[in-house]
């Protein structure tokens, strides 16, 4: 049986009462809304003593128009006499007629040639791979079948439901044909159609709850999730118990989820993002062996290294200090663990890994647009078209004095100005454009910090730290960086005041405001600090003796003489690990917290005992509810997740791998978080992710030009090439290896001379550029080098991006959205559907036919 639990906070007046009746006995008409006939307070004795009373009524029928009989029951919480929980059931006819409203698609009756001709070819094709496929080794990623039957699909063709034709579908047990995802879809469709008082807008569930009169609707769980016995010596107990043991438990991590029984239990909505979630993790594969196949190669090559030997071995070069004050000159060779660091990441097949990289991020999105059309088949969701959405009830609160007809159902609604709409719309922006600002401001203050704390580190007292000031100040900066991270997500309530001021129509144009402001505060909140370490640290500081000065106080930050590129790593690796274990500490650990200490509680009112034998209910009750915004916060965490494997992909090329273990604990954690913690949503249907989709295409165009710049600008790359080519020893012999390397780190330092005693004497100090020594026409001036350096740049970037973005184009016109087989199984299932319904039909008149003639009734000109 069905129940759809509400739970409802009392006052002391029974005008609230009186709001609940309404709702549940409301007569469904055309265009209005009458009460039914009978008193339900005839049943009901009230109590009522200062803010609390008892209700007892028996289960109650109210009348609907479209069919059937809708019952509910109140029953009194026994944890808290404030509390009366609304329990509602959907009989038979209610079922069947909202489900022919709704085109609710359910197994259609097979015709008996058409079902023995496919199973027949499909048995014939697993006889003959049989003898193959025996001496294979047994997939332990396979969820056992024999195991768990539960997880069997019915085999069968759908069709929208229709209570005309119920001999066509395949019903054993009307109690089970409609799956409890279905059934309170079905009733959350009622209720929100259901006129509770007189009124222009008193209408819908969701205006009680926004307004107080409920405190919650949910559905109920399917009983516990824990048995004492095996699931597989005695099976599942309910639904909820098989998801948790082959889905949410902690010992099948590495096997595939059961998406199929994850949609019936959960609806498609969410059965969508666990399939997204699960596409994605299994594309991670590929980039993660890639990445660290790049990472190993720096490994292996890292003794062959010329330009890390040549730091390691100038003992003999004198760098300039990092800073003004306490920072002391440093030979070359001091860096020598940092250049060869650099390597691991900064090698020969980084180029290779962020095209690599672009290409996939296109391939995953391409083949995910034909996983998402085969599991919409699968899941009857090609046809399936969302409602017309009902307008939200801030907008006509707003707008109710203005009103046009609406030109698809021809009633007058409520009208927003385009004027009104665009000055609402420049304030948001204007509000986004400040918000954004604010993290630009606090990403100066990182680089204030950075500037004025390598001198502090540098007169530190352990050696440790001053020997390593430049390290020390980055990592210390990362870390404070992240905590700024942490406290700008107040986001949230900008966004949301921003979202309401602009005053959305429906609720899908508010969620998809709502979605793009979040991603972008969050976005800019956590990737603007990497993009000034990425393409500004070290770009604009002038050289020696002639510092550009932050306020004409403070000098700018330099690069470590092995390069920017080990501060980006530094940079990238302690976010993506800080945030990851900080997200998933906050969707667990908060959730367990909460439930932890209401069922202790609970144990120390009513005892142990007492409190297993509480109604499913009453536990749900006692549950965490599920976020306010839905799967928000799960897209947005991994579609930020996606943004860091992508986007500076080339500086750290082992972001694919952490996202991958991430993702891995993530599917478990999410899904434990859904069976056990959480209140069981309502299940909702969905064709795809939504916006979503189009921010993740937005990452991988962004992803393209970042890499570029990254490898043309951060690394070295393209400084080595020139040399190799152009300034080395084998310049003008079209060869590039090692050898030609030799001498590369002298070429790439310049010359800075410090006179002492009076100009007599003079000491050589070496810097990262490429100027023309102090004795020179022009001195400290950029070298031919410097322009050749900087013409290759900005022709690799040209060149990649163009040839990137060709590559993705070719893949996207070459990849179908649609499978050749699913476009074939779709014809194929269209023209079944036709010859079954005929020949079930034709069924049908034979054998009233034949009936007839029993009867002793005959007819001329029958037909057939």
């Amino acid at each position: 049986m069905f129940r759809l639990l509400q739970g409802y906070k009392h006052t002391t007046t029974t005008q609230t009462i009186s709001t609940f009746i309404r709702v549940v006995e409301g007569r469904i008409k055309t265009s209005r809304i009458q009460m039914s006939a009978f008193n339900p307070y005839s049943h009901c004795s009230f109590q009522i003593s200062d803010t609390r009373f008892k209700c007892n009524i028996p289960p109650v029928c109210c009348n609907i128009s479209r069919g059937g009989c809708f019952l509910f029951l109140l029953q009194s919480s026994l944890t808290n006499s404030d509390i009366i929980f609304v329990k509602l059931h959907a009989p038979w006819e209610v079922l069947g007629k909202y489900a022919e409203l709704m085109n609710v698609r359910m197994p259609f009756r097979h015709s008996h040639t058409a079902y023995c001709t496919d199973n027949k070819n499909q048995q014939c094709l697993s006889e003959g791979q049989r003898g193959f496929r025996g001496w294979l080794p047994r997939k332990p990623m396979k969820l056992d079948k024999e195991t768990l039957p539960d997880l069997e699909e019915n085999d069968c063709y759908t069709a929208p439901f229709s209570q005309q034709r119920i001999h066509h579908f395949i019903i054993h047990n009307k109690d089970t044909f409609f799956n409890n995802a279905t059934r309170s879809r079905i009733v959350h469709h009622i209720l929100q159609r259901v006129k509770y008082e007189e009124g222009k807008n008193k209408i819908g569930l969701n205006r009680l709850l926004s307004n107080g009169s409920y405190e919650a609707a949910f559905p109920l769980h399917e009983g516990s999730y824990r048995s004492k016995n095996s699931i597989k010596t005695h099976g599942a107990e309910n639904h909820r118990h098989l998801l948790y043991e082959c889905w949410a438990s902690w010992g099948v991590w590495y096997k595939y989820q059961p998406l199929d029984l994850v949609r019936r239990y959960f609806g498609e909505k969410i059965g969508l993002y666990f399939a997204w979630l699960g596409w994605y993790t299994g594309m991670l594969f590929p980039a993660a062996f890639i990445g660290l196949f790049v990472f190993l190669y720096g490994v292996t090559t890292l003794n062959h290294c010329q330009v890390s030997k040549e730091v390691c071995q100038a003992t003999d070069i004198i760098m300039c200090p990092i800073c003004d004050k306490y920072c002391p000159f440093m030979r070359l060779s001091d860096s020598c663990v940092y250049a060869k660091v650099t390597h691991l990441f900064d090698n020969g097949a980084t180029v290779f890994f962020a095209v690599f990289m672009a290409v996939w991020a296109t391939v995953f999105l391409e083949f995910w647009k034909r996983r998402r059309a085969v599991i919409a088949y699968d899941w009857d969701l090609i046809d399936w078209e969302e409602e017309e959405e009902e307008i939200r009830p801030q907008f006509e609160a707003k707008y109710s004095k203005k009103e046009r007809m609406n030109p698809i159902s021809g009633k007058p609604e409520p009208y927003q100005a385009f004027a009104d709409k665009c000055s609402r719309l420049i304030v948001s922006a204007s509000g986004i454009f400040f918000m954004i600002c604010v993290v630009i401001a606090a990403v100066f203050g990182i680089v204030i910090y950075r500037v004025v704390t390598v001198s502090t580190f540098a007169a530190f007292k352990w050696a440790l730290i001053r020997n390593n000031s430049q390290v020390a100040t980055t990592g210390t900066a990362v870390c404070i960086n992240f905590c700024i991270i942490m406290l700008l997500n107040l986001y949230e309530k900008v966004a949301l005041f921003l979202t309401n001021l602009e005053q959305p129509r429906t609720e899908s144009e508010w969620e998809n405001s709502f979605t793009l402001k979040m991603f972008l505060f969050q976005f800019v909140n956590l990737n603007s600090s990497t993009f000034y370490i990425a393409f500004f640290l070290g770009r604009f500081t002038g050289h020696p003796g002639a510092y550009l000065r932050l306020i004409n106080r403070w000098r700018l930050e330099e690069c470590h003489p092995s390069g920017c590129l080990i501060d980006l790593c530094m940079q990238m690796g302690i976010i993506m690990v800080l945030k990851q274990t900080w997200n998933n500490f906050m969707e667990l650990g908060y959730p367990l917290i909460q439930n932890w200490w209401t069922r202790r509680k609970l144990r120390q009112e009513y005892g142990t005992q007492r409190k297993t034998s509480f109604p499913q209910w009453e536990k749900d009750y006692n549950l965490q509810p599920m976020n306010a915004y839905g799967l928000f916060d799960e897209y947005l965490e991994m579609i930020l997740q996606f943004g860091f494997t992508t986007i500076f992909v080339a500086a750290f090329p082992l972001a694919p791998l952490l996202a991958l273990l991430n993702n891995i604990i993530e599917i478990r954690l999410d899904a434990y978080k859904f069976v056990t913690q959480w209140r069981r949503p309502l299940a909702s249907r969905a064709k795809d992710i939504g916006i979503w989709y189009g921010i993740l295409e937005g990452i991988g165009i962004l992803s393209v030009i970042t890499n570029a710049f990254v490898i043309a600008v951060t690394s070295d790359f393209i400084p080595r090439l020139v040399y190799a080519y152009k300034y080395g020893p084998c310049a003008g012999q079209g060869e590039a290896g090692q050898k030609c390397m030799v001498g590369y780190v002298n070429a790439s330092l310049s010359v800075f001379l410090v006179s002492l005693l009076n100009k007599i004497l003079y000491l050589s100090f070496r810097y990262r550029d490429y100027r023309d020594p102090p004795h020179s026409p022009v001195p400290y001036g950029y070298t031919l080098q410097f322009w050749h350096v900087l013409a290759a740049r900005l022709a690799f970037i040209i060149v990649f991006e163009h040839l990137v973005f060709c590559i993705k184009h070719l893949i996207s016109y070459l990849i179908p959205d649609l499978p050749k087989d699913l476009r074939d199984r779709m014809r194929r299932e269209k023209y079944l559907i036709q010859e079954m319904m005929y020949e079930a039909e034709l069924e049908r008149l034979q054998k009233e036919r034949k009936e007839r003639k029993k009867n002793g009734k005959s007819y001329h000109n029958e037909w057939p």
